[in-house]
């Protein structure tokens, strides 16, 4: 019985405690090379597709870095 809530409590505990995911941006084109934290980086200043919002762990998934600005 103890053994069964203290399963409980933990998948409950390992499962609410998620940090939030951070949203990045990133121009549309296919020969994009960086992602930035603020839509007004002046990295997208030269941008010249669509600027989309996705997550860092997608845009570090396609092989994109920081962009220079930003760090």
């Amino acid at each position: 019985m103890k053994y069964t809530l203290l399963l409980r409590l933990l998948f409950i505990f390992s499962t609410s405690f998620r940090p939030p995911e951070t949203y990045v941006f990133i121009c549309g084109s296919a020969g994009a090379k960086k992602y930035h934290y603020k839509e007004t980086c002046r990295g997208l200043s030269s941008c010249s597709h669509e600027v989309l919002k996705t997550t860092q762990k997608k845009a570090q998934g396609l092989g994109l870095t920081l962009c220079g600005w930003e760090d």
